[in-house]
């Protein structure tokens, strides 16, 4: 899709990722930004910079996905839409009617409204929970859908009715499977990234950093601008009904993980092993290829790199983190 002098919806756009989503789009020739946002999660703090933009706006009477009456209304003055809304992995462990209500009827709800509105594109955040634990790594777009959890089986419930309205009503999309996704402006709720903060606030206190069970559960880490990155790449591109992995390749154990943090943070601490407690997934490294061919998308920012951009920003929002 060409994408210059469009109107461009970033739903969750006030969000983590949604927010750098919106600083990477404020790098392309586009008309109009208008993010929607019911900032329950997601803050005005995340936008202060891509505001300063005349292009960027806040969709002023509302940005909840289940009011669908608003939703269509910022639909309906735009020509493509990322959707980034949704709960987050332990908020559906702890609420599965509320995941059903949000993640599935909320995203119900945006289909609709893209095609009462003849979108031209749709980017929909997937996520890697799909996959649960690997079976084989890397794990390709082709792995069973090994999930055990209310997150993944909402978004297994997304993928699928994008995949209904492509085929029903020829609603263009393309799908993305977040793996581990790090980086500024993040915060606690990430299941598998809040170590990387806990670990930090460890250290802050002068106290030994806890890792639970050996260590040896792996994952795939990519950096938030990436991911921001391949969200334009996929809202470029014409890919067409296809998810693609959005991740590094690369495997970190969370043992290697808080070793990175301790010697960047240039600390004696060592680790502090606990018996494992709640986890939902100990192994998944995303296959690289298929985004880089069909996208174009190659993740650019290297681990080390990545821990010392989040360390940088948490440390100059140290009161935000700490309400």
């Amino acid at each position: 899709m060409d994408i210059r002098g469009k109107n461009i919806l970033v739903i969750g756009g006030a969000g983590f990722i949604g927010s750098h989503v919106v600083d990477e789009l404020l790098k392309e020739d586009v008309k109009n930004i208008i993010v929607y946002d019911n900032f329950c999660r997601g803050t005005m703090e995340n936008l202060e910079i891509a505001l300063g933009d005349q292009r960027v706006r806040v969709f002023e009477i509302g940005g909840d996905i289940m009011h669908t009456d608003i939703l269509n209304k910022a639909v309906k003055e735009s020509d493509a839409v990322i959707h980034l809304a949704a709960l987050w992995l332990l908020q559906c462990h702890e609420y599965p009617r509320s995941a059903f209500d949000v993640n599935i009827n909320g995203t119900f709800n945006v289909l609709e409204a893209c095609r009462d509105n003849n979108i031209q594109r749709l980017v929909y955040s997937s996520s890697a929970s799909v996959y649960g634990d690997a079976v084989r790594i890397p794990m390709t777009e082709e792995h069973p859908f090994n999930n055990r959890t209310f997150y993944g089986a909402t978004k297994i419930a997304g993928e699928a009715m994008c995949r209904a309205f492509n085929e029903r009503y020829g609603l263009p999309f393309a799908g993305l499977r977040y793996m581990n996704v790090y980086g500024a402006r993040q915060d606690y709720k990430g299941t598998y990234i809040a170590v990387i903060m806990k670990i930090l606030d460890k250290i802050d206190k002068g106290e030994q950093p806890v890792v639970y069970g050996d260590g040896s559960q792996s994952y795939d880490f990519i950096y938030v601008s990436d991911v921001a990155k391949a969200n334009i790449c996929a809202l470029k591109s014409d890919a067409n009904d296809k998810f693609y992995n959005v991740g590094s390749g690369e495997k970190t154990s969370i043992k290697e993980l808080c070793e990175t943090i301790l010697q960047i943070s240039g600390t004696e601490l060592k680790i502090k092993y606990e018996p494992a407690g709640l986890t939902f997934v100990t192994n998944r490294i995303g296959s690289t290829e298929a985004a880089f061919n069909d996208l174009g998308f190659k993740y650019e920012i290297k681990l080390n790199e990545g821990l010392e951009k989040l360390i940088e920003w948490r440390n100059n929002h140290k009161s935000r983190l700490q309400k």
